[in-house]
């Protein structure tokens, strides 16, 4: 099966950045996701068995849950390292490769910094409407992760041979998580026959679904227990739902990032759920809720994150967000539903 993605103009033009560039930072974007660090630390593990200086750098924390991921030890946090360490190598970079976003805005405080360093910018990304200045963009929207993309490449470029365990590992864990364990986003047959070729590296992809999926302390657990039983509003007539996860809610439960990870999907087991929709407090600044949306079949969550949310994403995931109160999000909310509800009353 032909898992090819560059076009043979795209293919030298990667080629020749990397041969060119000594220095590289790979970087993702904000709250960084598994398909983010995965394919971030696969790519930069393989361009290191070319020889290349490759630093992983991402915004800010990522959960807890993906701790494990092999030489996750190695990423720099810019918003601990902004002014030292991160600044210097965003300097002396020849190549940034920008993984799993499609403008620098999704990169929050790094964005600054990304966008003055005189360093080549190559995307590769998922997501729709790249809107960004690089020397090479490979986007595509249909796939089901960065990750793919990461694989795709690796091999296009002759190195899957060479490819580690670590490596596929971390491929293997992005393509999971960016598909809900590939219960969306992952029709395409390609995408199990790039999972047979990284299971011959030896990855345990069950110890990988615990590691992800089974990995929460038991705070984590009452939490989501508690916000299920108490804090989830059911739209019984028109197939959808929303929660909200407070300051308090997140104190009283000793929230640690990552613990509301996947939480927005419960709601969509009730049988006949279309749209589900999280809204949460930031921690530290006021009048700002993170949005997240999941959706089953057509229905386009992602349209509705652009519409409702200064958001968007992919059909049945995407994510935004508000600056106003919890209250006034709560409104927003019952708005959208309000305005799709003939859509989402379809069987």
């Amino acid at each position: 099966m032909n898992t090819d993605i560059l076009s043979n103009t795209q293919l030298d033009a990667l080629k020749s950045l990397i041969q060119e560039s000594a220095n590289i930072i790979v970087c993702c974007h904000k709250s960084p996701d598994g398909d983010a660090l995965g394919s971030s630390l696969a790519w930069a593990e393989y361009l290191r068995t070319l020889g290349k200086e490759a630093n992983v750098i991402v915004p800010d924390a990522y959960p807890d849950f993906l701790q494990w991921l092999p030489n996750s030890e190695r990423i720099i946090r810019y918003d601990k390292h902004a002014d030292t360490k991160a600044a210097e190598l965003f300097k002396n970079a020849d190549t940034v490769f920008c993984l799993d976003f499609n403008e620098p805005g999704r990169t929050y405080e790094m964005q600054d910094t990304l966008m003055q360093s005189a360093a080549r910018k190559v995307m590769i990304d998922h997501h729709l409407n790249p809107a960004m200045d690089t020397a090479l963009t490979v986007s595509h929207p249909e796939m089901s992760s960065t990750s793919e993309l990461i694989f795709r490449i690796i091999r296009q470029l002759g190195g899957f041979e060479e490819m580690s365990r670590h490596c596929a590992t971390c491929i293997y864990c992005g393509m999971m998580t960016d598909t809900g364990g590939f219960t969306y986003n992952s029709n395409n047959p390609e995408i199990f026959h790039i999972i047979s070729m990284l299971l011959t590296k030896g990855i345990d992809k069950d110890k990988i679904y615990r590691n992800v999926f089974n990995n929460y302390s038991v705070w984590a657990i009452r939490l989501r227990g508690y916000i299920m039983s108490q804090k989830l509003k059911t739209f019984a007539d028109i197939n959808a739902c929303y929660f909200t996860i407070t300051r308090r809610d997140m104190r009283d439960f000793h929230f640690i990032k990552g613990d509301a990870e996947g939480l927005v999907n419960e709601p969509l087991k009730i049988k006949g759920m279309k749209l589900s929709i999280s809204l949460r407090e930031d921690d530290r600044h006021n009048n700002l809720i993170w949005v997240s949306l999941r959706s089953v079949d057509d229905f386009p969550c992602n349209k509705v994150a652009a519409e409702f949310f200064n958001g968007g994403g992919h059909l049945n995931a995407s994510g935004g967000r508000l600056f106003c109160t919890l209250a006034e999000a709560e409104n927003t909310v019952r708005r959208a539903i309000a305005h799709y509800q003939d859509l989402l009353k379809k069987t």
